[in-house]
């Protein structure tokens, strides 16, 4: 039978005289000079927590716990990866920014302007605008309509095809006024000019002023031939619009 004083093999504790086993840990205790296998193996359970399976004490269950979770956050990280990469390929944050760095929305990826001359920049977004306007994407239109009004606005001295095109960028954003005053300022430099009237017919509409419309639209019926004639860069840029504009205008 073992003698007092003496400590447990496996935790250490000081063990009671005359005990069989260690009353801490519940080590079998060796006789003096004898091997003790059980300060090397802890007997089944002794140490697993609650609910461990048999034979799997809680040393051998750490590590294992420890794999799977750093099993399961490698995989939540690849999946954040592809599903980040799969928002910015269909545009998931296409929020109103610069057209420079723009995401790519129902038009397409926008276009770097930030290299671009004024010119180039105003021309660009009047491009984009349009395009939006023509396939219904009235969000787009209203996004970048501010933009280009500023655009314009900065180029100074404006052109006539310039103030058609801001004119028109106003009119379809809902900036009607703006609209009505660049096509006043286009007619008091020529009263004749058919972007002119067009605009100025349009803006009317816009305004819900019938008889300025149809004012309008019959000053442009009638100074066509002449100023069609003219072969005017303006009126071959926009051809589409005043062939619209006179099929409308001999419809009334």
């Amino acid at each position: 039978m073992p003698l007092g004083g003496m400590a447990c093999g496996a935790c250490g504790a000081e063990l009671a005289p005359g005990a069989k086993f260690c009353h801490k840990c519940a080590t079998p205790v060796a006789l003096p000079g004898a091997a003790s296998v059980a300060a090397i193996t802890p007997p089944p359970g002794a140490g697993a927590p609650a609910g461990a399976a048999p034979g799997k004490s809680g040393g051998d269950a750490l590590p294992w716990a420890v794999a799977a979770i750093a099993f399961l956050a490698l995989i939540a990280m690849f999946a954040g990866q592809r599903f980040a990469r799969a928002g910015s390929n269909t545009g998931g944050n296409a929020s109103a920014t610069p057209l420079a760095g723009a995401g790519t929305g129902p038009m397409g990826p926008a276009p770097d302007i930030s290299q671009m001359t004024p010119q180039e920049q105003a021309s660009r977004l009047y491009d984009r605008i349009m395009s939006a306007y023509e396939s219904g994407h009235m969000d787009t239109v209203q996004m970048f309509a501010p933009m280009a009004v500023g655009a314009y606005q900065n180029l100074g001295q404006m052109t006539l095809d310039e103030r058609y095109d801001l004119g028109r960028v106003a009119e379809i954003s809902g900036a009607s006024p703006l609209a009505a005053a660049e096509a006043d300022t286009i007619l008091q430099k020529n009263p004749n000019h058919l972007l002119g009237l067009i605009l100025a017919a349009q803006a009317a509409h816009s305004l819900n002023q019938p008889a300025a419309e149809k004012k309008y639209l019959d000053r442009l019926v009638k100074a066509a031939p002449a100023e069609q004639a003219k072969k005017r860069p303006e009126y071959q840029q926009h051809e589409n619009d005043i062939k619209a504009a006179l099929a409308q205008a001999k419809q009334r």
